[in-house]
This record gives structure tokens, C-alpha cells and sequence, in this order.
């Protein structure tokens, strides 16, 4: 089986073409995922994604977290298939796809932008934030993102008794100036990753909220990037949500 590597702001990706060859999904069991993910033994990734045909639209995203689970929406692993199916000739500049919380568009130029979901509502938590951008997130303001304990902090969220069994992103930011500044615990991984679309979505919402002078095309400064979000705002909801910034080829490759 033919696959490709890619990464969105250093949140990597395997990508298999479903169109072009059979993917035999008995294969892809959760050990077998979690395996091409390892880092010492694998492909190594933050997750695998397959394009898959669609009914409705150009295509649709099939996606499993590290650990093997398929799982919620991935920002920036739409973003790297958007590239993805663009790179194979599937589509040109714009396209339409399915994911497993509905429809998404895609644009490629000189990046690549998805719009995400509508954003319904914002949780206190505690004094802290919990929001759904297609993938749960739990969002913290910090004097300082780069403390040492984030990691061990992160995990004490992700797996307090409130989240522990079906699992929450965590996400501590800080704003400097007009910019975003975060890092992300995923579930799945259960680490630290370079980036995370979902979440990047959910900082950028829940600082509007905090800082309504923000502008509303938000810079965001992850690990390994940066990214933009647009998006509009009424009343009752966050709507017209777009996630845009690199997707990057890495290398392709077969495993038997």
C-alpha cells in the first residue's frame, strides 16, 4: 500500500489514497495504526488519514488518531488531505469534502484553509474554557506557555475525573499582542503535539470572547507554526470559521 507524508505546522500526517487503490480496512486495525504511527517502529505520525471516495462530495476523510482510534475532526489533517488531493490532481483550488461532524470546504493556494464547523457555545470550566470546534478542547490562559510542567499539567486535565473516559484536548495559551501564543496535549497522542487545527480553532474563539479588540483574523504561534482563523460572530453562534496556514509534502513511501 502506497502512502505519503505530510505536516501542517508540524502536526504530521500518513495519507493514503483511497481512490487510486483498494485499502483494505481489516488491515488497518488499531494495533496496525498505532504501529505505522510509532515513532521508533513506524512510519511515525500524529495520525493516519485516508481519502476516501464520497456520494455527495469531492471526497471524504477517514481519520485515526496515533493510538489507533478512529477519531473526531483534525484540523490540520484536512488541511494536509486538502493538499493531499490537490497534489494528486483530485481537485483544483476549491473543493467540498465529508469528515466524521459533516461537510467542509477546502481551498488550496499558497495555503490551505478548511472551514471548520459553527461554534455553538463556550463552557465555563472552573474558570477555564471548554469548546467543541469539531473535536472537544479545553482551554486555559497562562502567564507563560513554555513552563516545563505543561506537559504533566495537561495530563492532569486530560484525565481528571470529568474527562478521563472519553478524553479532552488541552490547550494553554497566552495572548502578546495581537497574537496567540499556545501548546496542545492531544488526546490519542496523549503528548504534546508541534500543533493542532482543532484547537487553534477553540483558542482563537475562546480569546475573542477575553479580548474582544482581537482582530478578527487571529495569528496563532504554535510549536511548529503559525496559523490564521477567521470568522464571524452573531448572537447565538461562531459561524464562517476558516483554519488556514501550510500543508507540506515530507516524503511518500509503500509498507506491506
Amino acid at each position: 500500500m502506497k502512502f505519503s507524508k505530510y505536516h501542517g505546522t508540524g502536526n504530521d500526517f500518513i495519507m493514503i489514497d483511497g481512490l487510486s487503490q483498494y485499502v483494505d480496512y481489516k488491515l488497518l486495525s488499531k494495533d496496525f495504526v498505532a504501529l505505522l504511527c510509532h515513532r521508533r517502529f513506524g512510519i511515525g505520525a500524529d495520525g493516519l488519514i485516508v481519502l476516501e471516495r464520497s456520494e455527495n462530495y469531492d471526497f471524504r476523510m477517514v481519520y485515526y488518531n496515533s493510538d489507533g482510534n478512529e477519531s473526531t475532526m483534525c484540523g490540520n489533517g484536512a488541511r494536509c488531505l486538502v493538499q493531499f488531493a490537490s497534489d494528486l490532481g483530485y481537485i483544483k483550488g476549491n473543493c467540498t469534502f465529508e469528515a466524521i461532524d459533516g461537510k467542509h470546504e477546502g481551498k488550496v493556494d499558497e495555503l490551505v484553509s478548511v472551514k471548520m464547523i459553527d461554534v455553538d457555545e463556550i463552557n465555563d470550566f472552573n474558570g477555564d474554557f471548554v469548546v467543541d470546534t469539531g473535536s472537544p478542547h479545553y482551554v486555559k490562559f497562562v502567564n507563560d506557555v513554555n513552563k516545563d510542567s505543561f506537559v504533566s499539567d495537561a495530563k492532569a486535565i486530560r484525565h481528571n475525573e470529568t474527562f478521563d473516559k472519553e478524553g479532552i484536548n488541552v490547550n494553554f495559551i497566552n495572548k502578546i499582542g495581537n497574537k496567540i501564543h499556545i501548546r496542545t496535549f492531544e488526546r490519542g497522542v496523549e503528548d504534546e503535539t508541534y500543533s493542532c487545527g482543532t484547537g487553534v480553532v477553540a483558542a482563537s474563539i475562546v480569546a475573542s470572547e477575553k479580548y474582544p479588540d482581537l482582530n478578527k483574523n487571529i495569528e496563532v504561534i504554535a510549536k511548529g507554526g503559525n496559523l490564521s482563523v477567521s470568522f464571524e460572530k452573531n448572537a447565538e453562534s461562531y459561524q464562517e470559521i476558516w483554519l488556514t496556514g501550510p500543508a507540506v509534502k515530507v516524503f511518500d513511501g509503500d509498507f506491506k
